[in-house]
């Protein structure tokens, strides 16, 4: 059995891959060149992850997003961490079937919590009653957590995500999976080492979203990233494990974001109610709105009569690319109770905002802040302080010196100007140079140029286990990886 790690370059793609990161330049060098990978729709954190460690599309894993409407509840819910959300087998499930043995360590990709692995670290403020938001994780076992952070310091979760946001907290997860692949630390995992580990490091994400992947300040973030990368790699040489290299998606350039919930307001579609004066989305009354993610949004149309109606408004939409419903969002890989009625998929330089208000000064409270579960969609305008605040940082710190007095205190510094953005990501078609990547040493049938993402599940297995049960390994092999091994291209 060859152990191995994978580790996930949020944002990596192959037109970054360059002088400014020479160590992931001759990595993939020296291990067959750069290889893409084709993702589900959409091609955002949960659902490529997902897929990659399923092999199956969002349609059977059910991940569509990194939120959804539920539909049971009432609510919009958005990253959630439990490892039951997620259906079909999971890699390790799969490796262990074949092994039983086989132990596998999860450091920060998305759904660990309640899962089977026999490791994790994975963020988890404590929120306290006074409003406070403590940075914190947690671990399998529970004492890795009192060990780690009295080695690297308190988790930093705002610089995990947030205005703050920066390398720091990808140098603190690098430190924490070295950890999980070095010998010693077999003592406190059953006297047993593990046999994958799995690494994230999200820096590159926030610096391509805030700057867009053309802007100069990346040279300088690629550079510090691949240091931390280094590192890495160094470990898995030292202690021997094979590192595989993958990314979640490529992100692109844009310009500007796309309202769809005002427009489904206009057309007397979505409502609001007023709660101390402000507009917030009343899901009770409202026969459609949007979920936003990225360049994807997810449409929930309370009466199947109007979807067809709801579909031809959004299709005249500026920015709007295409429309899926009905079949189309079944061969989209996106059947699925989760998924909006229709699915909407931005032009290549736009992306889709949440709000639904028209003048800022009736935005909701929690709009102006990091508040990543009340938002009914993905906000990249977190990762901005608000510009028009004089001294934005010194007013965040006046606020939690009121907080750590007792007092609540509303940390409003973040804008709600979304042309500050500059990049996105989530479909599936971008521009060459934009892919997701594969790098790694791999055995037949891995040596495509472009694979779809869904072969990564069997690259692990083949990866980890190919050369001891090779029968078996291919017995597990997705229809995908299949039609390589019999010659077939996309």
């Amino acid at each position: 059995m060859q152990r191995t790690c994978v580790i996930n370059i949020v944002g990596l793609s192959p037109n970054l891959i360059g002088d400014a990161t020479p160590r992931l330049r001759a990595f993939a060098k020296a291990t067959g060149g750069v290889r893409t990978l084709r993702p589900p729709l959409p091609a955002v954190t949960c659902s490529s992850q997902s897929t990659m460690l399923t092999g199956l599309a969002p349609s059977e894993h059910g991940i569509v997003g990194n939120g959804w409407h539920d539909r049971a509840l009432g609510e919009v819910q958005f990253w959630k961490q439990s490892n039951q959300l997620v259906g079909g087998e999971k890699v390790w499930e799969t490796a262990r079937r074949i092994v039983p043995q086989f132990r596998c360590a999860n450091a920060f990709w998305w759904y660990a919590m309640h899962a089977t692995t026999d490791c994790m670290v994975t963020p988890r403020p404590q929120y306290r009653a006074d409003g406070r938001k403590i940075p914190d994780c947690l671990t399998r076992p529970a004492e890795l957590r009192d060990e780690l952070q009295q080695k690297y310091g308190q988790f930093p979760l705002f610089k995990f995500w947030g205005p703050l946001a920066d390398l720091t907290s990808t140098d603190w997860i690098a430190r924490a999976a070295i950890d999980l692949l070095a010998p010693d630390r077999a003592e406190c995992l059953a006297g047993q080492r593990n046999d994958l580990v799995l690494v994230y490091l999200p820096h590159l994400d926030y610096a391509l979203q805030k700057a867009g992947p053309t802007h100069t300040s990346i040279r300088e973030e690629l550079r510090e990233l691949d240091r931390v990368v280094d590192g890495v790699l160094q470990a898995c040489d030292h202690y021997g494990y094979r590192p595989l290299i993958v990314s979640e998606y490529g992100i692109v350039p844009v310009r500007d974001a796309i309202w769809l919930n005002r427009i489904l307001r206009d057309a007397g579609y979505l409502k609001v109610r007023l709660e101390g004066g402000r507009e917030h989305l009343d899901l009770e009354s409202s026969r459609a709105f949007a979920v936003a993610d990225h360049q994807v949004a997810h449409v929930s149309v309370r009466d199947p009569a109007d979807i067809a109606e709801v579909d031809a408004i959004l299709t005249k939409v500026d920015g709007v690319e295409r429309t899926l419903s009905g079949d189309a969002r079944c061969a989209a890989g996106l059947d699925h109770p989760r998924a909006g009625d229709i699915v909407c998929v931005s032009a290549v330089d736009r992306w889709f905002a949440y709000g639904w208000w028209f003048n800022d000064s009736d935005a909701p409270d929690y709009a102006r802040t990091v508040d990543i579960h009340r938002k009914p969609g993905y906000d990249p305008c977190e990762l901005f302080y608000d510009p028009k605040l004089i001294w934005p940082k010194g007013r965040a710190m006046r606020k939690l010196l009121l907080r750590k007095l007792g007092f609540r205190a509303l940390l409003d510094v973040i804008p709600l100007d979304a042309s500050l953005v500059r990049g996105s990501h989530g479909r599936v078609d971008v521009p060459r140079g934009f892919d997701p990547v594969l790098l790694g040493e791999l055995p037949d049938p891995f040596l495509e140029s472009e694979l779809p993402m869904s072969c990564v599940r069997d690259a692990i297995l083949a990866t980890t286990l190919g050369r001891a049960h090779p029968r078996e390994v291919e017995a597990e092999f997705k229809s995908s990886t299949r039609a390589l091994l019999r010659g077939g291209r996309r």
